[in-house]
């Protein structure tokens, strides 16, 4: 049976000192980012999804963005080494997370370096982004750990967002999403579908035809509408300030023994 466990870690009193790359730095609300926060825990669990809290980490600013903490792959947890120093205080709460739900747990070693975000899974291909925090080492090591297991593991450029999945994620059938404006490479993808909006690239199956979705993206959600998907919108304003979004809140455990 597929699992529906989803790692969550709550927002950190610093948060408006998060890392902000390719946009402006923007005044961020705390009060409004913990509602925000808790609105989407509940959507989750509102879908089927068992909700687990790492243990906060509230000296790293960008410890909500938990997915970029851990890769999963069938039931092999492989621990990230972000590529900004301030973040790798945050795997190892995620890390005793992992291994406390029967996880098999890896790591990536210096030199590399990889965060979740960077890595988009269709099937049994795994989508990697080689940019300004993932190396190629970071690259090298994920091929190592995941390809003995079945995985086909494809490296993507990243030069116009943060990660892989700000540009692009995909949709149940398989179908790559993006922004064409923030994609390198579009012709990576066989299965491609242009989106009118950069925050309708981001989307969290939740199950059967819903998707999760930012509400910055309204036409690509009555896109999806007319697709014949249902869009689950929730409103995370004060995280796209911090380059977030819905993926990036929580990991998704589809493929534990349970």
């Amino acid at each position: 049976m597929p699992s529906k466990k989803a790692l969550v870690r709550r927002p950190s009193p610093r948060l408006a000192e998060g890392l902000v790359t390719h946009i402006e730095r923007e005044k961020v609300d705390l009060d409004l980012a913990v509602e925000q926060w808790e609105a989407y825990v509940e959507a989750l669990r509102t879908h089927g999804w068992e909700t687990i809290e790492v243990d906060p980490a509230d000296d790293c600013p960008d410890s909500v963005f938990v997915e970029d903490t851990v890769v999963m792959y069938r039931n092999v947890a492989l621990i990230a080494r972000p590529g900004a120093d301030s973040r790798r205080a945050e795997t190892a709460g995620v890390e005793e997370a992992v291994a406390g739900l029967g996880c098999s747990v890896n790591w990536i070693w210096d030199p590399g370096t990889l965060e979740g975000g960077d890595v988009l899974k269709i099937g049994d291909t795994v989508y990697v982004g080689r940019g300004g925090r993932t190396n190629a080492a970071g690259v090298q090591q994920l091929r190592a750990a995941f390809e003995p297991l079945g995985a086909r593991v494809v490296s993507a450029p990243v030069s116009k967002v943060l990660h892989l999945k700000s540009a692009v994620t995909a949709l149940p059938d398989g179908t790559v999403i993006g922004h064409i404006p923030k994609m390198d490479t579009p012709s990576l993808f066989a299965r491609f579908l242009p989106v009118p909006e950069e925050a309708g690239s981001h989307v969290v199956l939740l199950g059967g035809d819903k998707l999760l979705m930012a509400a910055s993206a309204p036409k690509t959600a009555e896109l999806f509408a007319d697709l014949g998907y249902e869009p689950v919108v929730v409103d995370i304003s004060e995280f796209e300030k911090l380059e977030g979004c819905v993926t990036c809140l929580s990991v998704r455990l589809r493929e534990l023994y349970v």
